[in-house]
């Protein structure tokens, strides 16, 4: 079992989004080991449960839970807000994992592009053979998903969040919704004023953006060509961390990426493992009160957005 670290004991209530497998997995069950009670969600039912059983098997010091949860479906939901206040009545730490990559890509050419780049494959050249599809439906879906479901869960859980001595919320980023990932100088300009931009204002590059893929038109409006979705969706997000530190004080709100970790989205590819990713999320989840706010983490610590 991990040290628990200094401080710890503070947190007793955690939600992991999209967790039954990989860092989401991982994140849970590190959680658990420290004593806290922790709800495992997945969109679909039978293999949260599956993954829930698993972790009943490690008799882990923590309480693990499971709701169902589709961060996109505004019942589903408000149905886990009414779980969450009738099992817990507050929450300590959420951790908003759930994320989809936005393509389809063949597995085959991105473990050959990850052993010829030696690391992340940068390159477009790279992205080229190994997208298999990245249509307007699987973009529109990831930015559903990876924006605006995080924003639902926050909304919906506020409340107990609220009810917290420490709140805390991770958002899972990337360094590629970092904004030097995106060539669109308005975007960048909006998204990088925090202290004029609204979530309105916010949304509205995301709605120019589905706009020009829709009409086939990213490149002559200089939006990111590949990987796109996820890029775009990890930058509203990272967005999203800074207008939550600026508006509630109180949380200690920010984007962490867990690194280019060996899971189903890179089809196994990676520098670090799913446990290492997930270790970094909650070292930041469970850091002292002094944590600073709004910030970007990455494997070289806080970065710039």
């Amino acid at each position: 079992m991990a040290p628990v670290p200094e401080g710890t004991q503070k947190f007793k209530y955690a939600v992991v989004t999209g967790s039954y497998k990989g860092i989401g997995f991982e994140t849970v069950k590190y959680l658990a080991s420290q004593g806290i009670n922790v709800v495992l969600t997945a969109r679909n039912e039978k293999k949260g449960l599956e993954s829930h059983e698993k972790l009943k098997a490690f008799g882990l010091p923590g309480q693990v839970l499971f709701h169902q949860l589709d961060v996109c479906d505004d019942a589903s939901v408000a149905s886990f807000a009414d779980f969450i206040k009738t099992q817990f009545g507050k929450l300590d730490i959420l951790i908003n994992n759930a994320g989809l990559a936005g393509l389809i890509p063949n597995s085959e050419a991105f473990n050959k592009a990850f052993k010829e780049a030696g690391g992340w494959p940068a390159d477009d050249k790279y992205w080229e053979e190994i997208t298999v599809e990245e249509s307007y439906e699987l973009t529109k879906e990831a930015i559903d998903t990876n924006y605006y479901g995080a924003k639902r869960i926050v909304e919906a859980l506020l409340p107990y969040l609220q009810k917290s001595e420490a709140p805390r919320i991770v958002n899972v980023a990337s360094s590629l919704g970092s904004l030097r990932f995106i060539p669109n100088e308005w975007a960048k300009e909006l998204w990088g004023n925090v202290e004029q931009l609204t979530e309105e204002r916010l949304e509205e590059v995301l709605t120019a953006y589905l706009k020009a893929f829709k009409e086939g038109k990213l490149k002559e409006n200089n939006w990111p060509v590949y990987t796109s979705a996820y890029k775009m969706s990890k930058g509203g997000l990272n967005t999203y961390t800074r207008l939550l530190a600026k508006k509630y004080p109180f949380l200690c709100v920010n984007s962490v990426c867990p690194g280019y970790c060996k899971s189903d989205m890179t089809c196994g590819t990676g520098l670090w493992t799913v446990e290492d990713g997930a270790k970094k999320l909650c070292t930041w989840a469970l850091q002292p009160d002094q944590t600073p706010s709004g910030v970007m983490v990455s494997h070289i610590g806080i970065s710039p957005f």
